[in-house]
Formats: C-alpha cells, sequence, structure tokens
C-alpha cells in the first residue's frame, strides 16, 4: 500500500527501482512535448521502452501513438482481454513551471498531465512483463486526445478496441491528492462541440445602415439569441451550456459597418441525446435570428466528443483496484464534469472506465490543468502504475488473476 508522502517536485530521480524510471521517463517526455498529431519523437520513445522489454508495439496508421500486447501467462485460462489507455500529446502553450526539466520546445507544454500517463502506462507495461497476467493485455499509447474529435476516434476507427472487454484510463487530477482517486459509474465528462460562425456583409458607413448589412449587430444578435433559444429549447436538466470563447469583427474607426465578422465557442452538454441531435437546432437557430438583416452567415460545427459514460461493472473493478493499491481510503467520488474527453469514443464501443487521479502534493497552491504552471507531485507515478496493473488482473468477480 501506498501512502500520501510527497516529495519535491524539483528533486532529482531516485536512484532505481520501478519509481526512479517513471520518473526519468515523466521527465524526459515532460522536456520534450509534441502537439496532436506531430508526437513522433514521443512515440519513438514509447517504442523503445518497450522494446527493451521484450515487447512489440505497432504505430497506428495515424503516424504517431502505438499499441502494444502484453501476452498472457503460459496455462493462463482468461479470454477476455483489458486495454490501458494513455494519452500523449501536450498543448500549444508555454511553460512557467521553473522545473529543471521544463519543455525545450517554445509554445508547447505538457500541462495537462499527459506525460505522465504515458510514464505510468510504461511502469504497467514493466509490471505486466515481470509478472504475465493471467489474460491478454493491451496497451495503448493515444496520440491527439487535446483535438477535437480527438485521435482515439481514429484508434477505434482502426480497430484497436474491436478484439478488446473492457478498457481503463486514468486523468491527473491536480485539485485531489496523492492517494486518493475518484471513481464513478455513469456520466463523469460532457459532450465538447465546437461552434464557429462566419458573418459577411456588403459593409458601409455607420450613418447609413439601411444601405447594407449590419455585421456588428447580427453578430450582437447572435451572441445572446443562439443562447437563449437553446435555454427555451433544450430540458434544463440536460446541462447544456454555449459559451462563446471570441468575438472578431471591425477595426478601431467607430463609424465603419464591417464587412465580416466571427464567432467562436464551445457547446457542451452532460446529455448524450442532446450532443447527437442539437446541431440541427443550431443551425435553424442561426438561419433565424439572422435571417431579418440580409446577413451571409456561414455555420461550422464540430460536433466533437459525447460525454464519457462509465460502465458500473468495470466501476466496481477500478474501486477494487484502488483499494488493493492505495487501501480504503484512496476511494473518493468523481461529479460528472463540464469538460469534454476523447476516451469517449472507446466507451461507445466496450466498456470501460475514466477515473480522476490524484496529483496534488496536499500542500502547495493548486494549479489546473492547461494551467502554464501547471505541476504534479511525482509520488503519484509509481501508485498510478501498480493501478493501472491491477486493472488488468482484476476478473469480473473482482478476483484477483495470476
Amino acid at each position: 500500500m501506498f501512502g500520501r508522502k510527497s516529495t519535491e517536485k524539483n528533486d532529482p530521480p531516485a536512484e532505481g527501482g520501478l519509481q526512479g524510471r517513471l520518473v526519468q521517463w515523466r521527465r524526459h517526455i515532460h522536456a520534450h512535448p509534441e502537439l496532436s498529431y506531430e508526437e513522433e519523437r514521443t512515440t519513438d520513445f514509447i517504442a523503445g521502452e518497450l522494446e527493451k522489454m521484450g515487447l512489440k508495439p505497432h504505430r497506428f496508421d495515424l503516424g504517431t501513438g502505438l499499441w502494444c500486447d502484453v501476452p498472457a501467462a503460459k496455462g493462463a485460462t482468461a479470454k477476455d482481454v483489458v486495454a490501458l489507455r494513455a494519452d500523449i500529446d501536450a498543448l500549444p502553450m508555454d511553460e512557467e513551471s521553473g522545473l529543471d526539466f521544463a519543455s525545450r520546445t517554445e509554445g508547447v507544454a505538457h500541462t495537462c498531465g499527459h506525460d505522465a500517463h504515458t510514464a505510468m502506462l510504461l511502469g504497467a507495461a514493466e509490471l505486466l512483463v515481470a509478472d504475465p497476467p493471467s489474460r491478454p493485455v493491451r496497451l495503448i499509447f493515444q496520440p491527439a486526445e487535446e483535438t477535437m474529435p480527438g485521435g482515439a476516434k481514429d484508434c477505434v476507427e482502426e480497430g484497436v478496441v474491436k478484439d478488446v472487454d473492457r478498457i481503463f484510463a486514468l486523468h491527473c487530477d491536480p485539485h485531489r491528492r496523492v492517494g486518493e482517486v475518484g471513481v464513478t459509474a455513469g456520466p463523469i465528462t460532457s459532450s465538447n462541440a465546437k461552434v464557429r460562425i462566419r458573418l459577411e456583409s456588403d459593409g458601409g458607413h455607420t450613418a447609413r445602415p439601411h444601405e447594407t448589412q449590419d455585421t456588428i449587430f447580427s453578430t450582437a444578435e447572435l451572441a445572446t439569441g443562439l443562447t437563449a433559444v437553446l435555454d427555451r429549447r433544450l430540458d434544463p436538466r440536460s446541462g447544456t451550456v454555449l459559451t462563446w470563447g471570441a468575438l472578431h469583427a471591425g477595426g478601431d474607426a467607430p463609424n465603419v459597418i464591417p464587412d465580416h465578422a466571427e464567432l467562436l465557442g464551445t457547446l457542451r452538454s452532460a446529455d448524450r441525446d442532446v450532443w447527437a441531435t442539437v446541431e440541427d437546432l443550431v443551425r435553424e437557430a442561426v438561419e433565424d435570428l439572422t435571417a431579418p438583416y440580409g446577413i451571409r452567415v456561414e455555420l461550422e460545427y464540430t460536433q466533437g466528443v459525447p460525454p464519457v459514460v462509465n460502465d458500473a461493472d468495470c466501476a466496481d473493478l477500478a474501486t477494487e483496484a484502488v483499494r488493493r493499491v492505495l487501501g480504503k481510503d484512496g476511494v473518493g467520488t468523481a461529479d460528472q464534469s463540464s469538460g469534454g474527453e476523447d476516451f469517449a469514443w472507446y466507451t461507445e464501443e466496450i466498456p470501460g472506465v475514466y477515473l480522476r487521479y490524484g496529483v496534488w502534493d496536499g500542500k502547495s497552491e493548486e494549479t489546473d490543468l492547461h494551467h502554464p504552471g501547471f505541476m504534479l507531485d511525482e509520488s503519484a507515478l509509481e501508485p498510478g502504475a501498480r493501478l493501472f496493473d491491477a486493472f488488468a488482473r482484476l476478473d469480473r468477480d473482482a478476483g484477483e488473476g495470476s
């Protein structure tokens, strides 16, 4: 069982042992981040480490990311296949952590914990090779989680879970202490769609708005009106929220009606049915709201990911794994978040569970995911690897395999 003792985040890696290797792997990946679909060096690094363990990695047809099977122990009788997934891409932002192993690539940083996810799954691979499990285990090092609709969709389309029975994933939670894992059955994330609306007109002078089409007024109408339509046409219990992130229109002149404008936002919902059907309502509303002003409008709607829905049986298995690795106090609850996660593409196909994994030391200032100063407590790495290992060994009746 692992305690909650914290380590300084900038300490040198421990000498030898699984924890030392985990720290080295994580820091190497952290220092060399790569964006979605560009994770070539990261993929090569992972493949090299797996090959050292005697495994045979297979690169995805995408060109980045890979999967690898750990065979069952000789004489094993379990037929079910378990998959373990880690995402490997970084974010398009600068890092301000001050770490010795901070990003060496300008404008790219691991500020969402994917470096830790990858290191922990490599650690699980080492554990599974050293003590072969009672069933085959598939390791998925997935590219492009930070895009929409996400690299998981590509991996599923390549058939990576075609012969898999269940799948598990951890995600770093910087608001949860090391030693605590959030587990829940049912929806744990929300759907996420991207909305981009472009408006065009002939432009003109503000003294004669009747002689042109007013992009500014129409944009304001859309920014407030589309939100109001969704509020009134959708069940409020669906947890559907449209939020604008950018509005581009005009220059510095107060007397010019610009000939183009643009709105960008996200549409999130806790309800899968809304995710699947709301695009038609958005298109109808955009057309109705702009029609009176004669504006030429183009809507680009990217459906994004559905909610991740955790399977109840998989959640029970995960809970038992957490108890065995971290003790009964390690099991926490997890509310459904409004964030999107492409792990949903796996759970659309097979049963699975997505867990919130504590990486906060309980003392330092909490920094959120996607923050330039995001840091995690590296003492979380070894128990995370052992959790992945435990997920692969538990049977459906929560009895331990070989």
